[in-house]
């Protein structure tokens, strides 16, 4: 299990231009092993364009992600995954025709040195996982059977099959009804607290953010305007102001 306090990631002075626009603008962060760090903010703040950037989708303009002190400027995605930091996306990308069992295995196969040496063997890995995320008992059903919470779950697992160090969730709770929200944050709970990985997550069920992280970050206009614990990003007049539009 990661030591906690430990800063696994930092992102320094983070800019990325879209046809002359910023979508991002100078954003600095860090991130603690074995935290839960929320990123939120109002659309377009720029929270997905940064996922991008951390799990190089995209290139920075200016600045750069170190994680683990090792710059990661200029790494493909996969390669950037292979190190440790996995990545799930707002709407699942499975693969629908194969089974639970089978996606979740993917990630074993694709993740860090050391992997399972065949199908056979990243399917044994990975039935603890399932255990873990309550995906045991649909094992052998298809992804394309799957309601859109349990298609999520399995994205999140097929990410931690990997073996990540650091998981980026992108809106977890997007779709869902308020008691799949719940079951959803106390897996989130669960993932960190038994596996010990480092959670970045976006999500725009601000209630969920508070009640589940440790830490916020807040966007707007692809600046970062906040940071702080949930008390403290729930009382803060620039993170009020950005959400209600009450700028003059």
């Amino acid at each position: 299990m990661s030591r906690r306090n430990e800063v696994i990631l930092e992102a320094q002075g983070l800019t990325k231009l879209f046809g002359g626009s910023a979508a991002l603008k100078d954003v600095s962060f860090s991130a603690a092993a074995g935290e839960i760090l929320g990123l939120i903010g109002p659309n377009g703040a720029g929270k997905t364009t940064l996922l991008n950037l951390l799990s190089g989708v995209l290139q920075p303009n200016s600045g750069k992600v170190l994680f683990r002190g090792r710059d990661l400027s200029g790494l493909k995605p996969h390669a950037i995954a292979r190190l440790g930091i996995a990545r799930t996306l707002q709407t699942p990308h499975s693969f629908p025709s194969m089974t639970v069992l089978e996606n979740v295995a993917v990630g074993a196969l694709f993740g860090q040195p050391h992997r399972p040496a065949s199908v056979a063997a990243a399917a044994r890995q990975v039935e603890p996982l399932l255990d873990l995320m309550s995906l045991a008992g649909r094992r052998d059903s298809p992804v394309a059977n799957l309601n859109l919470q349990a298609r999520k779950t399995v994205e999140l697992a097929r990410a931690l099959a990997m073996g990540p160090r650091i998981v980026l969730i992108d809106e977890a709770m997007s779709g869902l009804n308020p008691a799949e929200i719940e079951q959803s944050m106390r897996l989130i709970r669960r993932v960190r607290d038994e596996m010990g990985v480092t959670i970045i997550w976006v999500e725009h069920v601000v209630k969920a953010i508070m009640e589940v992280v440790e830490r916020i970050i807040v966007l707007d206009f692809g600046r970062v305007i906040a940071t702080g614990n949930p008390s403290e990003i729930a009382c803060n007049s620039a993170v009020i102001e950005a959400y209600l539009g009450t700028r003059a």
